[in-house]
């Protein structure tokens, strides 16, 4: 069972620090690409917009851990195989509530997975695999950034960082 965000370690820190200060978010996304090379997005149950299956870190939990928790709570899907390509430590954010955050995220390409998909959870009200050329919106403004990390990532081997 997901926790809550009240029971999240983010969620208590957050509690802890107040609504003012900017705190690290450490977190992992999972990236799925089917066999006609369509993107998983799910749709965000808080803002509706259209994003890749992602979240932060509970204590104890290894960002690919991280990854496959996330994508499960968020579509259903457990990962099974699975690669790191891009790590980004720079980003800082303000969310819809004005709570800013810097980043720590790695980004995780996932190959392999069981489960069904579940369009709606706790989390999201919708969910689905599309065509690149062809995403729904409003998309999370991280989506394009994803995937080019992803295409820089299969072009040279080379791990993003940022």
């Amino acid at each position: 069972m997901a926790l809550t965000w009240a029971e999240s370690y983010l969620g208590r820190v957050r509690t802890s620090v107040g609504d003012t200060e900017t705190i690290l978010f450490v977190g992992a996304r999972g990236v799925l690409l089917d066999d006609q090379n369509r993107l998983l997005l799910i749709q965000r149950s808080d803002n509706h917009r259209w994003a890749i299956p992602a979240g932060a870190m509970e204590l104890g939990e290894s960002m690919q851990d991280c990854a496959i928790r996330e994508v499960w709570e968020e579509t259903g899907l457990r990962a099974t195989s699975l690669t790191p390509f891009a790590f980004h430590t720079t980003r800082t954010f303000t969310n819809e509530w004005g709570h800013t955050y810097q980043q720590i995220l790695m980004s995780f390409r996932i190959h392999a997975w069981e489960g069904e998909l579940l369009k709606v959870t706790d989390e999201t009200v919708d969910a689905g695999f599309f065509p690149l050329d062809a995403l729904p919106g409003p998309k999370s403004r991280i989506v394009e950034e994803t995937l080019a990390d992803l295409a820089s990532f299969e072009a040279t081997g080379r791990m993003v960082l940022k």
